[in-house]
């Protein structure tokens, strides 16, 4: 993938869909067993991230932003105010900054079985050399801070896992930028069930060949004792500074050769998975937070997929094992480090 794809990738990303209706089923779908029914997603949405080219391989949409024309450059003679999503162009993934919320609005990898095999270096890669830094290429008022999270009561969770990253050091290191990460409840999410859930989706690359992970923050309505819905989400930092998610979606996409005499035709599997930023217990089914894709979409802001992509896709839990694998010694391999008081 090209650097130059990689960044249109990334800009493009951020155009909103107006999505209040599928962010609310998103919620209830953490509480009750039914699963929303999918919103179609109109035909202005912005381009998706992941498409499938003439020959239906999954490919990088290479759309760029919407021309300037007189009328823009005239009103917005003095500065264009924004959002802007700042694109970051990483080794291991690629991601798209949120400068309100302090966080990633979203995150992708790409993992196959190659990328995932440790690095050659001589002294080796260790996650013990990297250390949580504040992201210095964003501009000062947007930052999250290292003091944030001191004493906050919530972990410096990755958004791309450093275990995703084990090709070199300087990739893994890449994935304690503060720009990589959002305030996660520790004991029972990030140092278990969602650290399991990272596992599942590199195990994924023992059956499939190509396997694309998008990592999404949200922040979903909960229903109040008046009927009413409401969002409602914590702020750590003194001053308030970095937003705490309600929840975190995983959407994963997978191909593979239909069989090995038919290398270009490819099967297709999605999923996307809706998470509450809350204690899950280890018994927890992955399944009973499956949600569909237009799902996760409506609620972000965000368009990961062609309407061809998922009419022409399986369901990754038909295609694969939703099981996850608790491993208790999670907390040792992923070496947790308190935070240190700020300077």
């Amino acid at each position: 993938m090209s650097g130059s794809a990689i960044v249109r990738v990334a800009i493009f990303a951020a155009g909103a869909i107006v999505g209040g209706g599928v962010a609310t089923a998103i919620s209830s779908r953490t509480q009750s067993a039914v699963p929303p029914r999918p919103t179609p997603v109109a035909s202005n949405t912005p381009a998706p991230i992941i498409e499938l080219d003439r020959t239906g391989r999954a490919r990088l949409q290479e759309n760029t932003l919407v021309p300037s024309n007189t009328a823009v450059s005239t009103i917005l003679k003095y500065g264009n105010p924004g959002p802007i999503a700042d694109p970051l162009v990483r080794q291991a993934y690629v991601a798209a900054y949120d400068r309100r919320l302090r966080h990633p609005a979203w995150t992708a990898e790409h993992l196959t079985q190659a990328s995932l095999k440790p690095g050659k270096q001589a002294d080796g890669v260790d996650r013990s050399k990297s250390n949580f830094i504040e992201d210095e290429s964003l501009p000062v008022p947007f930052r999250a801070r290292l003091k944030d999270y001191f004493r906050s009561g919530y972990d410096r969770g990755h958004m791309v896992p450093a275990a995703d990253a084990k090709f070199s050091q300087e990739a893994m290191n890449e994935t304690f930028l503060l720009s990589n990460i959002a305030p996660q409840v520790g004991d029972g999410f990030n140092r278990h069930y969602w650290a399991y859930l990272e596992d599942w989706c590199r195990r994924l690359t023992g059956n499939f060949q190509d396997v694309y992970v998008f990592t999404v923050p949200l922040y979903l309505p909960r229903q109040d004792s008046d009927g009413k819905w409401r969002v409602s989400h914590e702020v750590i930092g003194s001053p308030p500074n970095v937003a705490v998610p309600t929840h975190f979606a995983k959407v994963v996409l997978t191909s593979k050769a239909v069989s090995p005499s038919r290398p270009d035709e490819l099967e297709i599997s999605t999923g996307a998975f809706v998470l509450p930023n809350a204690i899950i217990p280890d018994e927890a089914p992955l399944e009973s937070f499956v949600v569909p894709v237009e799902a996760v979409e409506r609620a972000a802001g965000l368009t990961l997929f062609s309407d061809e992509v998922k009419a022409h896709s399986s369901h990754i839990c038909k295609t694969s094992k939703c099981q996850l694998i608790v491993r208790k010694f999670d907390d040792a391999q992923k070496k947790h480090k308190a935070i240190a008081a700020p300077k």
